[in-house]
């Protein structure tokens, strides 16, 4: 299996990239293909004293940053590390592509230069997140910021079958994100979705309330990209200023630290499941092959993650399950 990575895409990018791609080839004795620059990509892994065994190089001299428009991975910015990635996956040199880079950019990409699934109207981001209960799928995360009905329709569907082949989990239950469970409840397209979902043949459980989505009552949660990305990143940020708070609490007396010894165990279990880098990558689904977006200020093991989410996707043949099921 080979996976092809854009190194200089994300915060931390090229060198906790670089890293990432070598634990995965490490760990998993897959190959990767790195696009970027590649004397900057060759430094960078000689100065940290990174291996490169089974890590091929393909040099590009640009760089999608995050102020470029999102159509510059198909216009201006044609020989970028971004772009070269979905032309080599396009040409059948990898099984998948994975990059921490502009979402915008990487969603066009998906979209116009790899293709949609025929007959999927637009592609998700789906990234997965945790729980009180385990972990639930966000559709849409992001990327369609308006929705039709039948759109939201398919991100349930798509959705669902990730969970069952890519997660493991058994008859996932799908619900739609709403201001209320009642079926009258939001506005025209969460309505008629609604009337929609109850028609199909998926485990629709109806809708579920923002507080009600961190207990874990529904596998997958449905929604526009606009509210998705609310709740995505009203979720981290939530999670981030609560571990802070604890961590104050926990060590700014002596009693606080006395308390913090007897239930560290407790803690770092905590810390580890409402680490987004745990799931590493949301998969784009919809596009016509595997394209993962991993996540902004990704370390080493979170590429590494997303990496083993990759390898997961392609082994499930979930592109093939999403295409005979439409």
């Amino acid at each position: 299996m080979k996976i092809i990575v854009d190194a200089f895409g994300g915060d931390n990018a090229p060198l906790e990239i670089i890293k990432g791609c070598a634990l995965a080839v490490e760990e998993f004795g897959i190959e990767i293909i790195l696009t970027g620059k590649e004397s900057t990509i060759k430094q960078v892994a000689d100065s940290s004293n990174i291996s490169l065994k089974n890590i091929e190089i393909y040099d590009c001299p640009q760089v999608i940053t995050m102020d470029d428009s999102a159509e510059s991975v198909l216009k201006e910015k044609k020989d970028s590390s971004m772009a070269v990635g979905f032309q080599l996956l396009n040409d059948g040199k990898g099984d998948a592509f994975i990059s921490a880079g502009n979402s915008g950019a990487l969603c066009v990409g998906a979209t116009l230069a790899v293709k949609r699934i025929k007959g999927i109207k637009r592609p998700a981001f789906a990234p997965v997140m945790p729980s009180e209960s385990g972990f639930f799928m966000l559709m849409d995360g992001g990327a369609n910021v308006d929705c039709r009905p039948e759109m939201l329709c398919q991100f349930a569907l798509m959705g669902s079958i990730y969970m069952e082949k890519v997660m493991g989990v058994k008859n996932p239950r799908i619900g739609l994100a709403n201001v209320g469970t009642e079926e009258h409840k939001g506005n025209e397209l969460y309505r008629t979705t609604h009337e929609l979902l109850l028609k199909s043949n998926i485990n629709f459980i109806g809708n579920v309330e923002g507080r009600d989505i961190p207990k874990g009552v529904c596998d997958v949660v449905v929604c526009d990209g606009f509210t998705g990305n609310l709740i995505l990143k009203t979720y981290e940020g939530v999670a981030i200023t609560l571990m802070k708070q604890m961590k104050k609490m926990f060590t700014s007396s002596l009693k606080g630290k006395m308390a913090a010894a007897l239930v560290m165990k407790n803690l770092k279990f905590m810390k580890t499941h409402f680490n987004y880098n745990t799931y590493g990558g949301a998969p784009i689904l919809g596009a016509s092959k595997p394209v993962f977006k991993a996540h902004g200020d990704s370390k080493a093991a979170t590429l590494r993650n997303a990496i083993k989410l990759s390898m997961d996707y392609i082994k499930a043949n979930a592109i093939q399950e999403i295409t005979s099921s439409l």
